[in-house]
């Protein structure tokens, strides 16, 4: 049987840097991810959108962030098992064992679970329309920004994905409408402040009716949810970005503590389970912040905590990178 010392659910940003840091620790690591590529929702859902809030970069491609983050993670060679959903979680002993859904059995001391939101797709538009438009004209994350220039685009949603793809849009489409169901957004400040002065067309307490077009997408109906009036639009492609239905029921079989959507931690990103710690966008403590950074500030905590679960002699802090021999 052979034992890692530690393993790391999820192959987002916090799962990446959770392994690199593990390497720094010298921990035997291994990564376990569902999806066929590292980065999660960086490269599978907005690989092209430039994120702004991971220190040492004004903005960054989301698919560069993710490259970086999966290189730095490989430094230390960690073993990575992708395209496989782990199915079970349960102790084996003194260790944990992990069953995944293609029936491969993983044994480890220690976990981290960086699942980032959980197991979560995109709300879909709760309105009848045509579904061979899904992806050719109707989308929900956006892989390739190039098909969508000089178009008329329409974007739903309030939240920072919503917003910033506006802002990126009104440099490249031909008109950019962005409707949100409310006057209050969910994105960054700075953000909303942006697209108010690029050339975005914001029409709050508005709503999508219908989709119009044969062959394709040619207009909208959109409404305002205030008054019932109506208005049309000419549109070759929406961007639809209202949220994600998740589903966490797996994790409670698992026996873990939940708070409403995520996994309920401490301040040494512990779980209920003794060696299971959580970081990133799962993880709930009075103090969250959902962001990259922090993100990556948890996952460090929890490995090395993980750390003296392993063996209670180790130092929590081992000093500095800089101050470490290391030959990577």
């Amino acid at each position: 049987m052979d034992v890692y010392d530690i393993t790391i659910i999820g192959g987002g940003p916090t799962g990446l840097f959770g392994a690199f840091y593990a390497g720094l620790r010298g921990l035997r690591t291994k990564i376990i991810d569902v999806l066929p590529e590292v980065g999660g929702q960086l490269t599978a859902l907005y690989p092209e959108k430039y994120v702004y809030d991971v220190a040492g970069h004004p903005k960054i491609l989301a698919k560069d962030l993710a490259k970086n983050l999966g290189l730095q993670a490989a430094l230390f060679k960690p073993a990575f098992c992708l395209g496989e959903k782990v199915s079970t979680l349960q102790k084996s002993g003194d260790n944990w064992q992990i069953i995944t859904d293609v029936s491969s059995e993983h044994y480890t001391k220690s976990v981290l679970l960086a699942l980032g939101a959980g197991a979560c797709v995109p709300k879909k538009l709760d309105i009848d329309y045509n579904h061979e438009w899904d992806a050719e004209c109707i989308f929900y994350s956006v892989k390739n920004k190039e098909r969508f220039r000089g178009k008329n685009v329409l974007i739903v949603g309030g939240g920072d994905s919503a917003v910033d793809w506006a802002n990126e849009f009104s440099q490249l489409a031909n008109k950019v409408t962005l409707i949100h169901r409310r006057d209050q957004f969910r994105a960054v400040q700075t953000s909303v402040e942006e697209m108010r002065v690029n050339k975005v067309d914001v029409k709050t307490f508005y709503e999508l009716k219908s989709i119009e077009g044969t062959d394709k997408v040619t207009g909208v109906t959109i409404f305002d949810n205030r008054t019932g009036k109506e208005e049309q639009l000419q549109v070759d492609a929406l961007i639809i970005n209202i949220g994600f239905v998740i589903n966490l029921d797996f994790l409670k079989s698992w026996g873990l503590k939940m708070d409403v959507n995520a996994i309920t931690v401490n301040e040494k990103m512990e779980t209920n389970l003794p060696g299971v710690y959580a970081a990133g966008d799962i993880a709930a403590h009075q103090a969250k912040l959902k962001l990259i950074a922090t993100g990556a500030a948890e996952a460090a905590t929890g490995v090395n905590f993980a750390c003296t679960y392993i063996n209670p002699t180790a130092k929590v802090f081992p000093g500095h990178s800089s101050n470490l021999n290391l030959s990577i």
